[in-house]
């Protein structure tokens, strides 16, 4: 199956969180250094109320591995980027907060 790119740096192979797209089209209209994001799959869980919450979880070959908690479910993102991780923890927070 092909990716299917949706402003050239979010690739859409799965469905995203609605509160997650927002947040990471902020976060790709606002950082240049970002090569790409790739969300994953999605599965419910029970603490993931209130705004969208983005945690880095591991390094991974070409950058992060996060995960989104949004509507009561989880999302793994994996964001290609040489970005530090406190940097792009401080992308995620402004981004998050719109």
């Amino acid at each position: 199956m092909k990716l299917r790119k949706h402003e050239g740096k979010l690739k859409i192979e799965h469905s995203i969180l609605d509160g997650v797209r927002g947040m990471l089209q902020r976060l790709l209209a606002a950082n240049g250094e970002i090569r790409s994001v790739i969300p994953g799959v999605i599965r419910v869980v029970r603490d993931a109320k209130g705004p969208v919450k983005v945690r880095i979880t591991v390094p991974v070959q070409n950058g992060w591995k996060a995960i989104a908690l949004s509507d009561g479910a989880r999302q793994e993102l994996f964001i290609s980027t040489a970005m530090s991780r406190e940097q792009l923890e401080a992308a995620l927070e402004k981004a998050a907060a719109g």
